[in-house]
């Protein structure tokens, strides 16, 4: 007599990943890009997130699909070794780690940016110091932010966006009536309004997005996933859409001339603080730091365990693959990247580590939808090949995201040029001039 095989349940709807996905992504999602994107579209900023929002629904469509094909760890990684090519899926990966390499960088220096803004007499470099030794002690003690933390969070972060709102909407009523909560400069100002400096910030303004691509790691949870994953997806961008054109529009009509920030990274505080004083601005800088604590502790131990996995399977330098006696985890991985964040968090802006960041994520976006026109449309019986669906929506969606990664800024290029050569050369080296079969990464331990 044989066992049953154990398999997940199929409990979860639409609307458990909906939510999922808001989640992952979070409500102040646009608050970190707000200044930064302000200055380079030229006070365009709803329109980026407009743009980004169209290019990012399409992407999240191709890995829905892509993640009925193959519900696994890796997403991007699996999706275009699968669906391509073994040694693209391999640089995929690769350009997927730098991503894992930075996420922490970023996180920290918006913490220390913003606690600055709370205590501006300490430093830059000392708070980013405090942060990055903080993050990784907590991570060596195992310390992890649990679900029902997050999910308090939520409902914090919900709260005070909430009240962002509100105040808003009185602030503008107030100074115009009616007239200021209806202004069109933000989406058009024919005296600002440049083509290219709108694509150079849409790069910027896509970090809103990501995360989208988590809801897909549940396919094999989900009732009926051939349906639902794909919408979930793609209806996690959209409202994520729909909220963050919310918070920006009125931080943009609130403060028009983008101009006059005093520090274009935490601009959005200075919007708060206009609307509703001390208290706002307070609360808006708490659930700042809190939230970039929480990413940036699971970013941190996200690239540690990742590191440990090639290093335990050969991929990288064995060294990267021993875990500690007493602890059990990756200790000597958390504190490489604890350094790592420190000496990134000095040396780069915030800018241009948001900008390295969807350097890889942009190629992953790239490639998911072109895997997804190759297994839906080109490798598809004759007659069940769907030209809308399987071939015009993935092709947009690689064709969006081509123009957006065009547009990154050059030093973002140089730098992941760079990371992505190496990454060439290093499995040339390993395949023997392409001819074996790439290394594989193993993401369940991201």
């Amino acid at each position: 007599m044989t066992e049953n095989p154990v398999h997940l349940r199929r409990v979860l709807g639409l609307w458990d990943l909906i939510f999922y996905g808001i989640v992952l992504i979070q409500p102040i999602a646009p608050v970190g890009i707000f200044g930064v994107a302000a200055g380079i579209s030229r006070g365009h900023v709803s329109t980026t997130l407009v743009i980004a929002m169209f290019a990012m629904m399409l992407t999240a469509y191709s890995y829905g699909r892509m993640s009925i094909l193959y519900p696994a760890a890796g997403s991007a990684y699996t999706y275009v070794g699968r669906g391509l090519n073994l040694h693209l899926g391999f640089l995929t990966g690769w350009v997927m780690i730098l991503d894992y390499l930075v996420i922490p960088v970023i996180n920290v220096i918006y913490l220390a940016l913003t606690i600055q803004r709370l205590v501006p007499e300490i430093p830059y470099v000392v708070w980013v110091a405090v942060t990055a030794v903080v993050m990784t002690f907590l991570n060596i003690q195992r310390v992890r932010f649990t679900a029902r933390t997050n999910e308090a969070m939520l409902a914090i972060m919900s709260a005070v966006i909430l009240a962002f709102v509100v105040l808003a909407v009185r602030y503008l009523f107030r100074s115009a009536g009616w007239t200021g909560l209806f202004e069109s400069r933000p989406f058009y100002d024919p005296a600002t309004f440049d083509p290219q400096s709108i694509a150079t910030a849409t790069s910027l303004a896509a970090l809103t997005y990501i995360g989208f691509d988590g809801v897909t790691t549940l396919a094999e949870e989900v009732r009926d996933p051939k349906r639902n994953v794909p919408r979930a997806t793609v209806l996690v961008c959209l409202f994520t859409g729909v909220l963050s054109m919310l918070e920006i529009y009125l931080a943009q009509c609130v403060w028009p001339d983008y101009t006059t920030f005093s520090n274009p990274e935490t601009a959005f505080l200075d919007v708060c603080g206009r609307i509703g004083g001390p208290l706002l601005f307070q609360a808006m800088a708490v659930i700042l730091i809190v939230a970039c604590l929480g990413s940036g502790l699971a970013g941190q131990v996200g690239a540690a365990r990742l590191l440990y996995g090639m290093g335990r399977d050969g991929v990288i330098p064995r060294m990267f693959g021993k875990l500690g006696i007493r602890s059990g985890i990756p200790v000597w991985n958390v504190v490489f990247i604890g350094v790592l964040t420190l000496a990134g968090a000095i040396l780069v802006s915030y800018e241009r580590a948001v900008a390295l960041l969807n350097f890889g994520a942009f190629l992953a976006f790239m490639g998911v939808n072109l895997s997804t026109m190759r297994k839906y449309y080109f490798d598809a019986p004759a007659g069940r090949r769907k030209l809308w669906s399987s071939f015009l929506m993935p092709g947009a969606g690689f064709l969006f995201c081509a123009a957006i990664w065009v547009f990154l800024p050059v030093p973002a290029k140089i730098a992941g040029g760079g990371w992505l050569l190496v990454g060439i050369i290093y499995q040339a080296a390993k395949t023997r001039g392409f001819r074996l079969q790439p290394p594989a990464v193993d993401f369940n331990e991201g």
